[in-house]
């Protein structure tokens, strides 16, 4: 019977489809997502007790089994594709592997490959040669990390394809999880393990296997911090680093070591964070160039060659290099922190441990390898015994076994007679049988003697350590031992304690140059470059600018950097930063003093001072309108803070009588004044007859007696002679004194309005 054609549907709408089953999220997640999750985690990512994540287990087992650790070097295209039979991520992931293991790369302290060519390097950023250009093999640190790998130190499964065993883990005799820094990001987890000094590790294990209780604290003595192949200058905090030796977790900075050259003005860096790199300080520095914040650097420049690496800083003349790289620590990846996230596999469990706790179970994986080497070596030299044993029994009568293998038609009739004949099992039957006539002799059966004795002893030895966990632990730490003297170095890191951190300061970089400050009486400011008035000379443009009455108060040069005192007529003060005032030229009428920083209602600015240091024996010197006058100690204003914010400080001076002069004097270089009163005399004196007061607020001593409803004011020239008819009887050493009447000059002199003479 014949079948009957379907009939195709041509409405695709037609066609009914099976509802799909639902699965539950968790479900999908158990399924899809979690062996994705496990297989990053313990098969990618996080290392293991042995130091090594499987990617740099499976690159160094490929070259131990090339003969890469005794032999030359060879080509790395061949070491990555040999490697691909355990490792199948393909050769580029391969090759960057064993690019960061290289001595050339330095990103370790212990490289595990020796290297031939151009491998990059990890602080520079230098891109590494292809795979066909460079050499490699096993540096000699790698008999360590293989040692007892043939004595079933630790277990072999297959490769992913069943054509090969590789090991679970490497039997490494020393701490290399510490030793070597490893950085992996896993799903959901993450690990970063720095480096530590070996010489430091081994000890800190020796004291682990010989007192398990060995604390934290008793761990920092030894093992003082971490050390990187890069060095630098670790901030060490013993609570910071007690918290990631105890828990695994934490950061420390890490700031570069530099040195000045004085004749070529210029910063070396000659050391930088593990953490960072050349082309990364290099970006840095060119945004805080390019926005202005960093004006002291004229060039900077990579200069890293074969001798090592070397990152250089053209400063400004006139630079402090100390003051500008503390300010780079703080605004460049010159100083960074290392995190810490010790996350580490233990039997194929992710845990996170502090630098005790992984010591101790790397105590633990390494005294099972220890043991599984001495049972190794145990039943090899008890099946040797086994064999020793049997042939001695046949010593004894050579004769006999002779005739027995002479009579005997086949080689199994051979095996079975001597076995019945001498009490032997077929392995001792088999091995007695192999042996050569030539050697049935009497040395040969001396040797054999002697040999059977110490192995005997031997496997006693073996016996005892197994049975003795005091043995074994004391063996772990002799092996300990020997590789520190062999492979330990000085630490490369340097350690600086916190508290000799100056705090860092707000002070920002200034760009430093000579300029005009201009005060006028009615409070008004300028900043003038030089610049700026040669080229107002220059167009015939050279007169300052005032307001309708106004009159040029204060003129001096100045630099950017410098400090100013602003006094005001309210007995207050303020100290500013020259860089705080933007540059104007000799049109503008400048800053309005009191608007600017914020005076109070109907304050005046009347005098300033340049004061960048307080120095013993200097002087301010005020002269009031009652006569009276006081010096005040310059020192007493240095509370006024840093630079670059406006500080005020009030009680300046004394505010009992209206203020007519204030003056600065140096140290040991006291000056004429001339006191006039507005009944026309006066009287000349030096400063040092005014009283030294230690309080601001002192109204001081009368200088000059004046009549009732008299004042004093101060003359505007420093040509007292002449206004004084030479002088005669005008200068006094004894104050108080009494004015003399002026002639005529004196009324036509000009009259100082708190303009510095100095």
């Amino acid at each position: 019977m014949a079948k009957k054609k379907k009939t195709p549907v041509s409405d695709p709408a037609q066609i009914i489809h099976a509802p799909a089953t639902p699965q539950p999220i968790t479900e999908t997640i158990e399924k899809n997502y979690m062996p994705y999750v496990m297989s990053v985690i313990i098969s990618r990512a996080i290392p293991e007790i042995d130091g090594l994540k499987p990617s740099h287990r499976k690159l160094l087992y490929t070259m131990y089994k090339m003969g890469l650790l005794t032999g030359g070097k060879t080509k790395s295209a061949n070491i990555v594709g040999q490697t691909m039979k355990l490792n199948p991520h393909g050769d580029a992931a391969i090759y960057e592997t064993m690019v960061r293991l290289t001595r050339s790369h330095n990103a370790l302290l212990h490289p595990l490959i020796d290297s031939k060519g151009t491998f990059g390097d990890h602080y520079t950023g230098d891109k590494y040669a292809a795979a066909r250009y460079t050499e490699a093999k096993l540096d000699p640190i790698c008999n360590e990390l293989f040692s007892g790998i043939d004595k079933n130190a630790v277990d072999m499964i297959d490769n992913y394809d069943s054509t090969m065993k590789e090991p679970v883990l490497l039997p490494t005799t020393f701490p290399n999880i510490l030793v070597t820094p490893n950085m992996g990001i896993a799903v959901g987890m993450a690990s970063n393990i720095c480096s530590f000094n070996m010489a430091e590790i081994c000890d800190g294990a020796i004291a682990l296997l010989r007192n398990p209780k060995t604390t934290v604290d008793k761990l920092l003595d030894i093992i003082k911090a971490p050390d990187f192949s890069g060095g630098g200058y670790i901030i060490y905090d013993r609570e910071q680093m007690r918290a990631i030796y105890e828990t695994g977790q934490g950061s420390f900075r890490v700031r570069s070591r530099y040195h000045y050259d004085k004749a070529a003005n210029c910063i070396e860096v000659l050391q930088i964070p593990y953490s960072t790199t050349i082309p990364t300080i290099e970006s840095a520095l060119t945004a805080l160039v390019k926005e202005g914040k960093v004006k002291d650097i004229v060039d900077f420049r990579d200069e890293s060659d074969i001798n090592g690496l070397k990152f250089t800083i053209d400063l400004r003349r006139g630079t402090d290099p100390d003051q500008l790289m503390n300010r780079l620590y703080k605004l460049t990846p010159l100083e960074d922190s290392f995190k810490c996230n010790f996350n580490v596999l233990i039997n194929s469990s992710p845990r996170q441990l502090g630098v005790l706790d992984i010591l101790k179970e790397w105590i633990l994986f390494r005294t099972e390898c220890v043991r599984r080497e001495l049972n190794f070596e145990l039943k090899k030299k008890q099946d040797r015994l086994h064999l020793i044993t049997g042939l001695s029994k046949v010593l004894l009568n050579i004769d006999e076994a002779v005739r027995i293998i002479r009579r005997a038609e086949t080689d199994e009739q051979v095996i079975s007679d001597l076995m019945r004949a001498f009490s032997l099992d077929e392995i001792q039957a088999e091995y007695i049988a192999n042996i050569k006539l030539r050697n049935l002799n009497k040395k040969y059966i001396l040797n054999n003697v002697q040999e059977s004795n110490e192995l005997r002893a031997a496997i006693a030895e073996i016996e005892a350590t197994l049975a003795d966990d005091l043995k074994i632990r004391a063996k772990i730490a002799s092996q300990l031992a020997e590789i520190k003297k062999k492979y330990g170095k000085p630490r490369q890191s340097q350690i600086i304690d916190a508290s000799e951190i100056p705090a860092e300061t707000e002070e920002v970089t200034v760009e430093n140059y000579s300029v005009r400050l201009i005060l006028t009486t009615e409070g008004y400011f300028k900043k003038i470059t030089f610049q700026s008035l040669q080229g107002s000379v220059r167009t015939g443009k050279n007169e300052q600018k005032l307001k309708d009455g106004d009159s040029i108060n204060q003129s001096m040069d100045a630099e950017n950097k410098d400090q100013l005192l602003i006094f005001t007529d309210k007995a207050q003060v303020y100290r500013v930063a020259v860089a705080d005032f933007d540059t104007t030229k000799t049109s503008a009428m400048g800053d309005f003093l009191s608007a600017k920083l914020g005076m109070d209602q109907d304050e005046h600015p009347i005098h300033m001072q340049i004061q960048n240091e307080y120095k013993d024996g200097e002087n301010m010197v005020f002269i009031f309108a009652n006569g009276k006058g006081v010096r005040i100690p310059i020192k007493a204003y240095e509370t006024q803070g840093t630079a670059r914010k406006s500080k005020k400080l009030k009680s300046a001076y004394s505010s009992a009588s209206p203020i007519v002069g204030i003056f600065y004097e140096k140290e040991s270089a006291p000056f004429e004044l001339m006191l006039q009163s507005d009944a026309n005399r006066a009287i000349v004196f030096k400063t040092s007859l005014i009283p030294v007061m230690t309080t601001r607020t002192s109204g001081g001593n009368v200088l000059m007696t004046l009549g009732r409803r008299e004042k004093c004011v101060i003359r505007a020239t420093t040509d007292f002679d002449e206004i004084c008819d030479g002088g005669k009887g005008y200068r006094k050493t004894k104050l108080p004194a009494t004015g003399l009447p002026l002639g005529d000059r004196g009324e036509e002199g000009e009259q100082l309005s708190f303009r510095d003479k100095l």
